[in-house]
C-alpha cells in the first residue's frame, strides 16, 4: 500500500485530494493547522500542526512515498488583491515550502507534487478580458499581478532546486480557480463561484446581487473532481511540469452572475460595485498538458456550478434555521 502525505488537508483542494488518494487505496497522512472545516476529512491519521515550525514538519514529513503540498496562506480576491494581508501570504506560504522540502531531504522522501497558481502569470498578458495569454512558457519575463503570485512562482523554483541539487522528483501544477462544494462560501477568503453562489442563495427574490468592478473581467473555473484527475495523471508520468490544471470555457463574472441567479430560480438583478477584482482576463491555456498527458476537462461549468450551488444553499438554510 503507498502512502501519501497531504499538506493542507484542512482545507478544501486537500480534503478532496485526501478522498481521492483513498478511493485508489493509499495510506493518507493529513496534516493542516486547522481541521476541515466541512468534516472532509477520510485520512489514515490527521495531524494538527503548523507547517511554519521546522520541528512539527520534520516530525510529520516521513515514512510516506508521496507528498502533495497544498498548504498556503491564501483566499479569493478580497484576501489576495488589497495588499492587507501580503506579508502574512509571503511569509507563511514560503515558511511552508522550505519547511516541507528541507523536511523531505532530512527524512529522504523524494517524490512530491506541488500546487501552484495562475496568479504566477505576467499581469501585461492578461490586459485584454477576451484573449489573454496564460500559456506556460509566458511566465517570464516574471510580472504577477500579487505578492500571492510572487511567492508561488519563488516556490515553483524552490521546488525545481530541490530536484536538481537533491534528487527529487517534483511535479508542479498551476491551478486555475478551482471550485466545487465542501470549500469556503463566506468569510472573506471564499472565491468568485462560491461568492455568486452565496449572493444568490441569500438573496430574496426581486432583489439585486452585487458584483466587483464592471465585470467584464473574465475567468475560466475547473470543478474540483477534474482538477484532481489532472493531478493524479501528472503525478503518474514522467512529465514534472510546471503545468496548467485548469478550463478553457472563459466566461465573463457579469455572465457568471447571470449563471448564478439563474441556478437560484431567482429573478435577481446585478449591482456592479467598486472592489478588487484581480487581472482583466484569465483563462488556463492546456495545450500543453493534453500534449504530455492527454488530459483535459470534459465538464461544463454551469454543472460544476449546479452542483457547487446545491451544496452552498443547504450551508445558507442550515443558517438560517439555527438563527
Amino acid at each position: 500500500m503507498k502512502k501519501a502525505l497531504v499538506c493542507g488537508a484542512g482545507g478544501f483542494i486537500g480534503g478532496h485530494l485526501v478522498n481521492r488518494l483513498k478511493q485508489e487505496g493509499y495510506w493518507v497522512r493529513g496534516v493542516d493547522v486547522k481541521e476541515n472545516e466541512y468534516g472532509n476529512n477520510a485520512s489514515d491519521e490527521f495531524i494538527l500542526g503548523d507547517l511554519r515550525d521546522p520541528a512539527f514538519t520534520i516530525s510529520v514529513v516521513k515514512d510516506v512515498d508521496e507528498v502533495y503540498q497544498l498548504a498556503a496562506d491564501m483566499g479569493g480576491a478580497g484576501y489576495i488583491f488589497t495588499g492587507n494581508h501580503d506579508a502574512d501570504v509571503m511569509h507563511n506560504s514560503a515558511m511552508c515550502n522550505l519547511n516541507v522540502l528541507e523536511a523531505m531531504r532530512v527524512n529522504n522522501v523524494k517524490k512530491v507534487f506541488y500546487s501552484s497558481s495562475a496568479c504566477i502569470y505576467p499581469e501585461h498578458n492578461q490586459l485584454d478580458p477576451d484573449n489573454p495569454n496564460c500559456e506556460e512558457a509566458s511566465a517570464y519575463p516574471a510580472a504577477p499581478d500579487s505578492e500571492y503570485g510572487w511567492e508561488k512562482l519563488f516556490s515553483e523554483r524552490l521546488y525545481f532546486s530541490y530536484a536538481r541539487n537533491y534528487g527529487f522528483e517534483v511535479k508542479v501544477a498551476r491551478f486555475h480557480n478551482i471550485f466545487g462544494p465542501q470549500g469556503t462560501w463566506k468569510g472573506g477568503k471564499e472565491k468568485s463561484p462560491a461568492a455568486l453562489c452565496r449572493k444568490a442563495a441569500e438573496a430574496e427574490n426581486g432583489t439585486s446581487i452585487e458584483v466587483w468592478g464592471d465585470g467584464v473581467q473574465t475567468r475560466s473555473f475547473l470543478y474540483i473532481d477534474e482538477c484532481l484527475d489532472g493531478v493524479r495523471k501528472l503525478m503518474q508520468s514522467e512529465f514534472a511540469g510546471p503545468v496548467n490544471i485548469g478550463s478553457e470555457e472563459m466566461i465573463s463574472i457579469n455572465d457568471f452572475a447571470k449563471m448564478a441567479i439563474e441556478i437560484s430560480g431567482k429573478k435577481l438583478s446585478i449591482h456592479n460595485i467598486p472592489g478588487p477584482t484581480g487581472v482583466r482576463g484569465r483563462r488556463s491555456d492546456n495545450k500543453l498538458i493534453f500534449e504530455k498527458l492527454g488530459w483535459a476537462p470534459s465538464m461544463p461549468l454551469k454543472q460544476g456550478m449546479e452542483k457547487t450551488f446545491q451544496w452552498i444553499n443547504q450551508q445558507v438554510t442550515k443558517e438560517l434555521v439555527a438563527k
